[in-house]
């Protein structure tokens, strides 16, 4: 799937330490949408807590597009934050995500079933006995959200949420990268 390429390529270029739980995650997120179920309070406190604390992390763009009909976007807190833009319309926008977002674990197992491939063609840097074992494990799971692995935690610290684009247009606006 061309699409899924040029996602882990561009995030691959920015988060070497990237390993296949991260990738799942991202894919995860690119078809269900974020994995939370939370109340709009819950969501704004957790939210101004995160920001309080984010501390140094990479330079990232405001968001990046994860989803192949260009809705979704992972929103990066740090840069949200130092453009000054407002942290209650953004725990909104995902908690509006959260509730709304038509997620599709068909469009998951696909973007998954592809990632064998994609290693064979040096793609990502994982064996395909490897990513299939894992991406199967998932499936018979119930295709359940994660969490990053520490590695890329550790190198990145990541702060981001989830939110369907129509949801936020200040930021749609603000133009992202594919």
């Amino acid at each position: 799937m061309k699409f899924v390429g040029q996602l882990l390529g561009s995030h691959r270029s920015r988060y070497p330490a990237m390993e296949i739980a991260d990738i799942y995650k991202l894919l995860h997120q690119a078809a269900l949408g974020p994995a939370h179920l939370v109340q709009a309070g819950d969501a704004r406190a957790t939210l101004r807590a995160e920001l309080a604390a984010c501390g140094q992390g990479p330079d990232e763009p405001l968001a990046d597009v994860i989803s192949p009909d260009g809705r979704l976007a992972r929103v990066h807190l740090r840069t949200f934050a130092a453009r000054g833009l407002d942290p209650d319309r953004l725990a909104d926008a995902f908690v509006q995500t959260a509730q709304d977002y038509p997620g599709s674990p068909d469009k998951l197992a696909k973007f998954c079933g592809c990632l064998g491939d994609l290693a064979d063609a040096g793609g990502i840097p994982f064996a395909r006995a490897d990513v299939e074992a894992y991406m199967s494990a998932r499936g018979a799971e119930g295709w359940p959200a994660v969490h990053h692995s520490q590695a890329y935690r550790a190198a990145y610290a990541p702060a981001y949420r989830v939110v369907d684009l129509e949801r936020l247009p200040e930021v749609a606006a603000e133009g992202l990268r594919p």
